[in-house]
């Protein structure tokens, strides 16, 4: 399963399937802070592994970044202004880093699988 903000790019990869989130480069997953969006993306991208049977398929995820689309008229004159990448893990809040490191400490299930299932976290 492919997540993508570049559909021109995803269908001439043609991936055996792809969700495309019309949302900035680097935001497929959603907008930085807010869990529920996220959690709900990650779902509906998820789901595709039964829903989309048709190899080539991809599913447009109806989110909007905002009412507007300044936001893709000023992508496209700016260019890419995303922050630069590391090889250690980056964290949205120190929430996120604590959950992680308490869990690379221990045997226990994955947060984010249990919060799939529907267990307690």
């Amino acid at each position: 399963m492919c997540m993508t903000s570049a559909l021109d790019i995803t269908r001439s990869v043609n991936p055996p399937r792809a969700t495309f989130l019309n949302f900035p480069l680097g935001h497929t997953s959603g907008k930085p802070n807010e869990p529920e969006l996220n959690r709900q993306i990650m779902i509906e991208t998820l789901e595709g592994f039964t829903s989309m049977t048709k190899p080539g398929s991809i599913k447009m995820l109806p989110y909007k970044w905002s009412e507007d689309d300044k936001w893709e008229r000023s992508a496209m004159s700016e260019g890419d202004n995303r922050l630069p990448r590391y090889d250690t893990p980056q964290y949205q809040c120190e929430e996120d880093r604590r959950r992680a490191e308490e869990h690379a400490a221990t045997e226990d299930e994955c947060h984010v699988c249990a919060d799939f299932s529907g267990e307690a976290k």
